[in-house]
């Protein structure tokens, strides 16, 4: 299954929004020498184009490497989960074809923050930081998941805070450029971008995070996972509510797409947690099946931008035909 996620997020084909700023980033990159390449802030996605170029891979090269680290985080993700085919389909609808297929460096940075989630949750601290930072090197975003590891922990959470938050600072440092950040600052807050379709998606992961706060007692969680999803429920909650105050509804956004595993857990755990009986289970997995399945027809058939990704062209058949 990882493979075959890799190759059609990879082998996507002018699938996804930002098609044409990507194949400009990689032409861009691709006339830089190695030392500007890393000198600048997400390096890790620069690096991945200037190398890609090297060898003659093109922006496929590119896609396929980054579809590929995004389908081994989800799939490892998914298989952390008691139903891990059902965690899968919930994901396909928005993490796969929105995030994976269209926000390309976001969709890697996600990919490896899952990683790190599923050591969050085995308490491995330390690797749960080393894949976000990693995951910043791609989008600097994944770097706001960082105090989760904190609010996360357990035990000799005093330590924890202080540790964290030098990691942080110093990651801050290394990989993000004043240049950068401004830029961040100048297209998400002081344009006051729009997302649209921003309140439909919180709501998505709101209802996930109602079940996990209301019913927690139902979730068989251990300890380390039930502080760690509490906390995303409670941030998921958090960002709907700054979505009614932000001047940016597409910061908003942006910064809850690392909130959509919360979907994968919660749903993952939904049949057991309510059903009693295998047919009262049965009959819940197929209720999330449903729901997903109508969030795809909806977005597919009304999302204003979907259109950048009907239909889905696969590159080794456009080559051939």
């Amino acid at each position: 299954m990882t493979a075959i996620l890799a190759v059609l997020v990879g082998y996507r084909y002018e699938v996804g929004g930002d098609w044409g700023n990507y194949f400009q980033n990689f032409y861009d990159i691709g006339g830089l020498a190695l030392t500007e390449v890393l000198g600048k802030s997400e390096s890790g996605y620069n690096l991945l184009n200037w190398i890609s170029d090297r060898f003659g891979w093109g922006v496929f090269g590119v896609n396929l490497i980054g579809g590929s680290i995004f389908s081994v985080g989800l799939v490892v993700f998914c298989r952390s989960l008691p139903r891990p085919w059902l965690a899968l389909a919930v994901a396909v609808p928005y993490m796969v074809i929105v995030v994976a297929m269209g926000y390309s460096r976001q969709g890697i940075a996600l990919g490896l923050a899952m990683l790190g989630l599923v050591a969050l949750g085995r308490r491995k601290r330390l690797w749960f930081v080393v894949w976000v930072v990693l995951g910043a090197t791609f989008h600097m975003s994944a770097m706001l998941l960082l105090p989760i590891a904190a609010l996360a922990a357990t035990r000799n959470r005093v330590l924890t805070f202080v540790w964290v938050g030098v990691v942080t600072l110093t990651a801050y440092l290394l990989l993000l450029d004043e240049e950068a950040v401004s830029a961040l600052y100048v297209n998400y807050i002081e344009a006051q971008y729009a997302s649209q379709g921003a309140l439909v998606r919180l709501l998505m992961n709101a209802v996930p995070a109602m079940f996990q706060l209301i019913w927690w007692r139902r979730f068989e969680f251990v300890e380390a996972e039930a502080i760690l999803w509490r906390w995303f429920a409670i941030i998921s909650l958090t960002l709907l509510a700054l979505l009614l105050v932000s001047p940016s509804s597409t910061a908003v956004d942006r910064v809850a797409l690392y909130m959509l595993p919360l979907q994968l857990v919660v749903f993952s755990h939904l049949p057991d947690a309510f059903g009693r009986r295998r047919m009262q289970q049965n009959l819940m997995v197929l209720m999330v099946l449903f729901y997903y399945a109508a969030v795809q027809y909806v977005w597919l058939n009304f999302a204003t931008h979907a259109r950048g990704w009907i239909p889905y062209r696969f590159y080794p058949l456009e080559a051939w035909f």
